[in-house]
C-alpha cells in the first residue's frame, strides 16, 4: 500500500487525483481494500450559515475523544486560476498545527451539486490513512447541493434564522437530503422560528422513512450545541446500521461511483476515438448554426457505436 502517513504524501496523493494524473488509477486500486471504516459526515447549507465554522468546532470536539479528523472543504473555482477559492478555510487556521487533522480545500471546477469530481477519491485516501471521521463541506450552492448524499453516511444541513431560510427550507432537495439539521447561529433572534417552520417543512418530506430527522441548535463560533450534534449524529449512524440503510447507502455509493466512471471512459473512447475530434466539432457547429439538432445530433453519433 501506498504510504500516506504524513500529510505531505496524503497531499501529493490528492493532487494526482485531481489533476487526472495516470498514477492516481493505481494508487486507488492499492488503497482500495484499506477503506470503509471512517465515519464521513457532510456538512452543507446554504452560503453564510457558518459551514466552516461548525466543521472547525466539530474537528475539535472529535480530538478531544483522540479521533483522527480529515476534512475535505469543496470551495469555489476561481475563475482565474481554475483552484480553489479559499477565504473559508482561515476559520480553520488553528487546526492546522494539529497533525491528527488533515485539511485539503477542492475546487469545484464547474461540477455541480456542491462537490469537487474527485471528492469521493479524496475521502478513499484518507479512510485508508486511517481517519476515524471525514467531514465533508460542500460548496454552500444551495438546493444543488444534493449530490453530497452519494458520498456520505450521514448528512448535516445547516440553517440560521434571520436568512430567508424559511424560504430554503421549503425547497425539496435541501429538506430530502438532511439526515440531522442544524439551526446554526442560535443565538440571535427568529432560532426558534426557524426550528418550528423546519419541524413543519419535515412532515411534508416522506424520503426519510422511519428516521425522523433530528434538529439542533448550536452556536458554532462558540462550540455552544456541539455535544448535542454529536449526540444527533451518533443516533442517526446507529439507525443506519440497525436498519440496514447503512449497507445500501454504501451500495448507491459504489453504483454512482461506477456508472460515473463508465460514463467519462465511454465518452473518452467515443470523441476522438468512435467518431473523430474534427467531426466531432463539426457537429457541434452544426448544431451551433441551426442546421441539426442535439437529439439528432446525439443519435448520429450513437449510430456509430457498436455494443
Amino acid at each position: 500500500m501506498p504510504d500516506l502517513s504524513t500529510p505531505r504524501a496524503l497531499g501529493q496523493a490528492i493532487s494526482l487525483i485531481e489533476s487526472a494524473d495516470p498514477r492516481a488509477e493505481d494508487l486507488l486500486a492499492q488503497i482500495y481494500p484499506q477503506t470503509g471504516r471512517a465515519r464521513i459526515l457532510g456538512i452543507t447549507g446554504s452560503p453564510g450559515a457558518g459551514k466552516s465554522t461548525l466543521v472547525a468546532a466539530l474537528a475539535k470536539h472529535y480530538r478531544k475523544e483522540d479521533k483522527r479528523v480529515g476534512i475535505i472543504a469543496v470551495d469555489p473555482t476561481s475563475p482565474f486560476t481554475g483552484g480553489a477559492i479559499l477565504g473559508d478555510r482561515i476559520r480553520m487556521a488553528e487546526l492546522y498545527t494539529d497533525r491528527n487533522v488533515f485539511i485539503r480545500s477542492m475546487a469545484t471546477r464547474g461540477f455541480l451539486g456542491g462537490l469537487a469530481k474527485a471528492t469521493n477519491d479524496a475521502v478513499d485516501v484518507l479512510d485508508a490513512a486511517g481517519f476515524d471521521v471525514v467531514l465533508v463541506e460542500t460548496v454552500g450552492v444551495g438546493q444543488d447541493e444534493v449530490e453530497v448524499v452519494r458520498t456520505v453516511q450521514t448528512n448535516v444541513v445547516i440553517l440560521v434564522p434571520g436568512m430567508g431560510d424559511d424560504i430554503q427550507a421549503i425547497k425539496a432537495g435541501i429538506m430530502e437530503i438532511g439526515d440531522v439539521f442544524v439551526v446554526n447561529k442560535a443565538d440571535r433572534p427568529g432560532a426558534d422560528k426557524t426550528v418550528t417552520e423546519v419541524t413543519m417543512m419535515m412532515s411534508l418530506v416522506e424520503e426519510h422513512g422511519d428516521w425522523i430527522p433530528p434538529i439542533v441548535k448550536t452556536v458554532a463560533s462558540k462550540s455552544q450545541g456541539v455535544d448535542e450534534l454529536d449526540a444527533a449524529i451518533q443516533k442517526h449512524y446507529d439507525y443506519l446500521q440497525s436498519s440496514g440503510e447503512l449497507d445500501r447507502r454504501n451500495r448507491d455509493r459504489v453504483r454512482i461511483r461506477i456508472e460515473t466512471q463508465l460514463k467519462e471512459r465511454f465518452m473518452d473512447r467515443l470523441i476522438g476515438g468512435t467518431i473523430p475530434r474534427a467531426e466531432y466539432e463539426e457537429l457541434l457547429e452544426d448544431v451551433l448554426r441551426k442546421r441539426n439538432n442535439p437529439h439528432d445530433a446525439a443519435e448520429s453519433v450513437l449510430k456509430r457505436v457498436t455494443f
